[in-house]
């Protein structure tokens, strides 16, 4: 299967068969090192699969810094990096096989993305939760000021809601009509010492955006339909003066039935029997292993 960048007419099969080798190589990189963060990745594969596939306007053979009259994404919850950097490399920002340099000493791949490397796809760093949306909306400004029309994404944990940096950007982007970005929040409940809402609740999620005065939608990240329906709507609210957030549910996990439904993966490796078990799980696809 040839990959190209923002291919709209790619179909569900396509897209699920992508998002099916995204998790072997998120398994694959984190058993390899023995270290990693699997659960968050695992939920957040077909959204990012979907984006980077079919809705996101990119260029991965002329990646540049600036992203200018290009689509652009920031990963706020740089931990999942696994699913970043399996997406990125399937979708031809750096070779495939460089992913078996995952988290290893002087390695472009390193466990939260940097970018002191130049890892193409990768414009900031995002080893601390709670700057994402702050620096998209720094970069929407700069695009609509520059009458660029492409859109800048960033996906948020919903754990990093806590976070009161977020909060702040939030008023930002509302006072300064960021209509040019959407933020998804990977809304599975979930943090690395619990459930969200025993370690610090975050209820009524919808109404506090709303309340900020933003443009909020909910789906599904791990259902095709779902995506399918809400980024196209997401993206029709674009221009009309308010900032965009998708709440999206995911479950951590998803696809590996023992790590589903449990914050216990996190971030931490399987063993060999349980790396055994959920490969069994996620069929080889035609792309291969790296």
């Amino acid at each position: 299967m040839k990959l190209y960048f923002c291919d709209f007419m790619r179909t569900v099969n396509e897209l699920q068969t992508i998002a099916t080798q995204v998790r072997r190589d998120i398994l694959r990189m984190v058993y390899a090192v023995k270290s990693g963060h699997p659960g968050g990745s695992l939920g957040c594969a077909d959204f990012l699969t979907a984006l980077y596939f079919k809705y996101m306007k990119h260029n991965p053979s002329k990646f540049e810094l600036t992203g200018n009259q290009e689509d652009v994404f920031f990963l706020s919850n740089g931990h999942i990096s696994p699913v970043f950097y399996s997406v990125l490399a399937r979708s031809g920002y750096f070779p495939v096989p460089e992913m078996a340099t995952f988290r290893k000493l002087n390695t472009r791949l390193q466990g939260h993305p940097t970018t002191h490397e130049g890892l193409p796809g990768v414009r900031v760093a995002s080893g601390s939760l709670g700057q994402g949306i702050s620096v998209a909306a720094g970069l929407a400004l700069e695009k609509k000021l520059n009458n660029d029309n492409s859109t800048v994404w960033v996906l948020t944990g919903d754990g990093e809601l806590q976070e009161g940096q977020i909060w702040e950007a939030v008023m930002f982007s509302k006072h300064y009509k960021i209509d040019n970005m959407i933020v998804t929040v990977d809304f599975n409940q979930k943090q690395i010492d619990g459930s969200t809402g025993d370690v610090m609740g975050i209820t009524e999620l919808s109404s506090k955006f709303l309340a900020f005065g933003w443009e909020v939608l909910e789906m599904d990240g791990n259902d095709w339909n779902s995506m399918d329906t809400v980024i196209p709507q997401a993206q029709a609210k674009l221009g009309q003066g308010k900032p965009i957030v998708i709440i999206m549910k995911t479950e951590m996990g998803q696809g590996v039935d023992f790590m589903m439904g449990t914050h216990a993966w996190h971030g931490k490796a399987p063993s060999e029997e349980q790396m055994n078990n959920a490969m069994a799980q996620l069929p080889v696809t035609e792309l291969g292993d790296y």
